[in-house]
């Protein structure tokens, strides 16, 4: 006759260790994953902007309101004091409806009294063209996005100091992105143009900028 050897107690305390590991593994496992996919959403969101490239014009008449289109693609003019951006001063850029390219900082924007959005300079020379416009029997330099192509509005030499320059421009032409989305958009190289601004309101009168140490 056989002896029968009772089952051990180890056993029942291996399978729940082995289980307890597993479970703690796939736990860190998970938390590792949330967090790449976290970074990797973040990194999506905070990459370069990147234009959006100009689309047909069977495309643009059916995503842009019918303002739009007459005014980037039929050099129309819209109401004056009956836009989106004559009076508003938030703090942020303008950019290209069509492409998404930078245009202009609210920072050189001022109120002309005229209606339109005015800016003293373009955010930069790069995004932009001027031509000559001899419509309406006047002669005037036109303001034209460089990629989209889009009439813009117009440049005028009656702005304030220092550049005496007013660029009038349309607000159907134009989408402003909020200081606070700038980054969330891709467009954090002009965050420091923001930072520069306030330093230089928060310098005592009389304060002069210190020469670059680079």
């Amino acid at each position: 006759m056989h002896r029968i050897n009772p089952p051990s107690s180890r056993t029942p305390r291996i399978s729940f260790i082995a289980s307890f590991i597993g479970a703690i593994l796939v736990a860190i496992g998970a938390i590792f994953w949330s967090q790449a996919e976290g970074e990797k959403s973040m990194a999506e969101k905070m990459k370069p902007h990147e234009a959006t490239p100009v689309p047909s014009d069977a495309e643009l008449r059916r995503t842009l309101t019918p303002e739009q289109y007459n005014i980037t693609r039929e050099n129309g003019t819209e109401t004056a004091f009956h836009n989106s951006y004559w009076n508003n001063f938030r703090p942020g850029i303008y950019v290209d409806v069509i492409t998404t390219d930078p245009l202009f900082a609210s920072l050189d924007k001022f109120d002309s009294g005229t209606g339109w959005p005015s800016f003293t300079k373009p955010i930069g020379d790069d995004h932009i063209v001027l031509k000559s416009d001899h419509s309406f029997g006047m002669v005037r330099t036109e303001v034209r996005g460089q990629k989209s192509d889009s009439h813009l509005g117009h440049l005028f030499d009656d702005g304030p100091p220092p550049t005496k320059l007013r660029y009038s421009v349309n607000s159907a032409a134009l989408r402003f992105v909020p200081l606070e989305k700038m980054k969330e958009e891709g467009f954090s190289e002009y965050l420091p143009l923001f930072s520069q601004a306030n330093n230089d309101q928060a310098k005592p009168a009389g304060a002069k900028n210190l020469p670059s140490t680079h």
